[in-house]
């Protein structure tokens, strides 16, 4: 898979206006901004008393930048330790990763409690294959047996010691309390509009010259997003404050909203405890109620019309973009006084996708749908006058989708930022949430509860449809097509319409059932399975791709929906992807090559220098508070680029890269405010690790009308890990 394009970033920047080498290779810029973490020589101090705060322990702290715990050089050898950072649940299989330039199969190594008594000894087996020319061998540490709560390390000794950074065991809701926190404390400080969310790193609204702002018609743009001549007024002016910035710039779109807003409604519904009213420290509820009222005020359900961009990356001779700048959001609304060089930052524009009444895109008819559709789910009893407009606008863009589409599906201006190919997963999630929000309505009478004037309002249509579009899906992707992420949500939009069939209570006559959707999955994971088989940390998703942590997150996710599904239908009674999810997840949060989680104030060592305005000119750049805690940043990939523009905070400030050494032929990590393929975070890569950390910590709450899982219901086909 291609390196696609997030929104152009300091580097593409950089490339056409400061003539500054960038390292690209036709691979996504993103917007470039910086955000240092928390690490250091602080996070050095506190690597000790790992833990969260539901132990009594501190949160993050690390060692070193170069990836945590201790290191050993002997006889001309180096070893490090990796482990899932954030710690293992109790019960849960636990695996640390011991990389070596020497072979070590024979040796002992050790789990040691926080006081340093030894409570778990193993040997090193046989290596798991080569990471690099210069770590030949990396070897899984099981130690599946220690589940006391506390605070541990793992170390080996012999030829070449090493001891891992400090970790937690405790109950996962214990575990990642945390981190779902944070990821909620990400979401607000990405705020845009005048119910920002005052922080450490926010201090005053911004854009509040949305609130006004004039439409346009898409203009013709080249592969950056660079424009001729103006734009094309189209003399309306609408309401589009608010949402969420994309990334480390401050572009807003429908396409990542959606997307966001998608997976934080199925949270909160599914979730209480963890994501929604019934959580103390991460209720997502207002968060989700925040992102889709921007997604209605970029919907206009009277004229059917549908706008999805707020702001251009690119400018030309005549304007300045978003992406040619770098500064606070607070100053946006009076940038440059009376310039006209700078009047789309002041007035941002907004495109239109269409005339009103046109055919929507079927990729944003879909998301859109399921947005609205699930805030019908999550507020038809307390919030019943805005339930009532998402689920009416639900439908209406539902109709509209194009389902015929020639060219590039419409995603942002320009496309190559977010390539997306496939639209027939968008629609079978948006008619499954419209089947289930039609099904959610409480009472005797549970047509009183939906709005008047519904084109349907019997679930079964769009079941059916739902079914539809999850073959047409199948048919186009026999393959099994990719993990959940941005490009492609039939991950979850399977596990949805699984669940929906159930509540329904029958499936026949639908063009498919239960069984194929469940195999489907399945497939997919298969091949994570397969992927994880030839890369020695066990990981299901290439390091050297985009994306990695937020396909990693993703398929901690569909590993958890599939068990769930499944029931514990492997021949041992044992859920088949417990441990694949726990896993896959582990691999972000630490236990890989450069020893660094990938979320922001997740484990001890994480990025200190992401790719983020409000991140690099307000916060850290040492590893103190405050960082941009919960940002999932892109990760590895297979190229670290580079360029600046005026403003930029060097991050790190001595140059280089520590973890270069850890990098392969094809895989490379770079925490650099500059590498915007490695650290810039974004709202849809962050969007999959809530629902992943919840998974790990409780399992959903069934839908209206779904049995319990029942031994019936369990005894589905297996279709086990390779």
């Amino acid at each position: 898979m291609p390196l696609p394009r997030r929104c152009e970033g300091a580097q593409g920047q950089a490339k056409r206006k400061l003539s500054a080498p960038t390292g690209e290779t036709g691979a996504r810029p993103r917007v470039s901004a910086s955000v240092p973490s928390m690490r250091g020589a602080v996070k050095a101090a506190l690597a000790v008393t790992l833990a969260w705060s539901a132990l009594g322990l501190l949160a993050n702290g690390a060692v070193g930048k170069a990836g945590s715990g201790a290191t050993a050089k002997a006889a001309g050898g180096q070893a490090f330790v990796r482990v899932n950072q954030v710690g293992y649940p109790a019960t849960a299989p636990k695996r640390a990763y011991l990389m070596s330039t020497k072979s070590e199969t024979g040796e002992a190594f050790t789990v040691r409690s926080g006081e340093g008594t030894a409570v778990f000894t193993g040997t090193v087996g046989a290596s798991q294959g080569r990471w690099s020319k210069s770590f030949e061998y990396v070897y899984a540490l099981d130690f599946n047996a220690v589940q006391a709560p506390g605070t541990y390390t793992v170390s080996v000794e012999g030829r070449t010691p090493a001891s891992s950074p400090a970790f937690a065991i405790a109950s996962a809701q214990a575990l990642y309390e945390r981190p779902l926190a944070n990821t909620l404390s990400f979401y607000e400080n990405e705020r845009d509009g005048p119910e920002y969310i005052p922080s450490a790193l926010r201090t005053a609204p911004a854009h509040l010259n949305d609130e006004h702002a004039m439409t346009y018609a898409t203009p013709a743009v080249n592969d950056e997003g660079e424009f001729k001549g103006e734009l094309e007024s189209l003399g309306e002016t609408i309401d589009a404050a608010g949402g969420w910035w994309d990334a480390g710039d401050y572009l807003k779109f429908v396409q990542t909203t959606s997307y966001a807003v998608d997976l934080m409604e199925i949270g909160v519904r599914d979730f209480p405890a963890q994501m929604g009213a019934a959580s103390a420290r991460s209720n997502f509820t207002e968060e989700a109620r925040f992102g889709v009222e921007w997604l209605l005020r970029m919907w206009n359900d009277d004229t059917r019309t549908l706008y999805y961009q707020v702001g251009i990356g690119e400018g030309n001779a005549n304007t300045i973009g978003d992406h040619d700048i770098w500064r606070l959001p607070q100053e946006d609304d009076a940038y440059g006084g009376e310039n006209p060089l700078y009047r789309f930052i002041r007035h941002r524009p907004v495109f239109r996708a269409g005339p009103p009444g046109s055919p929507v895109s079927p990729n944003l008819a879909g998301r859109d749908a399921a947005a609205f559709a699930e805030c019908f789910q999550v507020f038809h009893l307390t919030r019943p006058e805005l339930a009532g407009r998402c689920l009416l606008s639900a439908e209406h863009i539902f109709e509209l989708a194009n389902t015929d589409p020639r060219g590039n599906l419409l995603t942002t201006i320009p496309f190559d930022f977010y390539p997306e190919t496939e639209w027939r997963d968008d629609l079978e999630l948006g008619a499954t949430e419209l089947a289930i929000a039609l099904s959610s309505a409480s009472g005797d009478d549970a047509s009183s509860e939906l709005p008047a004037g519904l084109p349907h309002t019997q679930a079964l249509y769009y079941l059916e449809d739902a079914a539809h579009w999850a073959g047409e899906y199948l048919a186009h992707n026999p393959e099994g097509g990719e993990g959940l992420n941005l490009y492609d949500v039939s991950g979850l939009a399977d596990f949805e319409l699984v669940r929906a069939l159930r509540a329904a209570g029958e499936e026949s006559g639908l063009a498919v059932g239960e069984a194929q959707l469940i195999a489907g999955l399945g497939e997919k994971l298969q091949a994570a399975e397969e992927q994880s088989r030839s890369e020695p940390f066990g990981f299901g998703f290439p390091w050297s791709e985009a994306d990695t942590a937020s396909h990693g997150d993703g398929l901690s996710v569909m590993a958890s929906e599939y068990d769930y599904l499944a029931g514990a239908s492997s021949p041992e009674g044992e859920p088949p992807y417990e441990a694949s999810a726990a896993r896959w997840l582990g691999n972000v949060l630490g236990a890989n090559a450069w020893g660094s989680s990938f979320i922001v104030g997740d484990g001890s060592t994480f990025p200190d220098c992401l790719q983020h305005q409000v991140a690099n000119i307000v916060g850290s750049l040492n590893g103190s508070p405050p960082v941009l805690a919960g940002a999932v940043v892109e990760g590895p990939s297979g190229e670290t680029s580079k360029g600046k523009l005026p403003g930029m905070r060097a991050c790190p400030v001595e140059g280089g890269n520590a973890f270069a050494r850890f990098n392969s032929a094809k895989a490379k990590y770079k925490d650099n405010v500059q590498t915007y393929t490695n650290t810039e975070p974004a709202i849809d890569l962050t969007a999959s690790s809530m629902l992943a950390f919840s998974w790990q910590m409780a399992s959903p709450g069934p839908l209206r009308g779904e049995p319990a899982l029942t031994p019936a219901l369990a005894s589905r086909p297996f279709v086990p890990p390779l």
